[in-house]
């Protein structure tokens, strides 16, 4: 069995970690970026599905086509990040199965229910955005989830050729420097579950 994390490194994931509000002007190359996919490709997913797919908005020409679909309240702060991530899933996953995963008739099996499809890329894309986040917090970077924006416009102006679905969308980058903020109230271990 492999050994605990040390301390200082749940701190870094989970205890420590907050979402990022305010950005250093330290760059994000691309080749950072490469080794934080190398990451998150390695977590798992139901038969090795893996349906996330991810673009990476990192020039200012590409974020200020993104403004229109924001919600006011994330402009400035989703805006402002390094790197935008938009965390999106591939409906037609499945045509990759064949090299994924050695299961005879997985494909076709996916392929014929709409359904079950979108669900499982829903799902997995989800998790492997999960991922994201987190190895991106393993690599030092600051992360900040965002919700609040137009699917569709998000769709039409970067996703229109490929298919692919946005989920959530991202901000990477390095924090500015300063204390972090008080950690919001989570809810206790009795309130949020069950073990039967």
């Amino acid at each position: 069995m492999p050994e605990a994390l040390d301390e200082a490194s749940l701190d870094r994931l989970f205890r420590e970690a907050r979402t990022t509000r305010r950005w250093s002007s330290r760059p994000v190359g691309t080749a950072l970026l490469a080794s934080l996919y190398d990451l998150v490709k390695l977590g798992p997913t139901s038969g090795n599905t893996t349906p996330a797919r991810f673009v990476f908005l990192t020039s200012d020409d590409m974020k200020a086509r993104l403004r229109p679909a924001l919600s006011q309240g994330n402009l400035e702060p989703c805006l402002s990040a390094p790197v935008i991530a938009l965390v999106c899933h591939d409906a037609l996953f499945f045509e990759h199965l064949p090299r994924l995963n050695s299961e005879p008739g997985l494909r076709d099996w996916f392929a014929a229910d709409v359904g079950l499809s979108d669900e499982t890329a829903f799902r997995n894309g989800t998790l492997q955005g999960a991922y994201l986040i987190m190895a991106a917090r393993a690599l030092g970077l600051g992360v900040a989830p965002f919700s609040g924006f137009d699917s569709f416009a998000v769709e039409e102006t970067f996703l229109e050729e490929t298919g692919w679905r946005i989920n959530f969308i991202v901000g990477l980058g390095y924090p500015e420097e300063g204390p972090s903020p008080p950690r919001a109230m989570r809810l206790g271990f009795d309130e949020a579950c069950l073990v039967l």
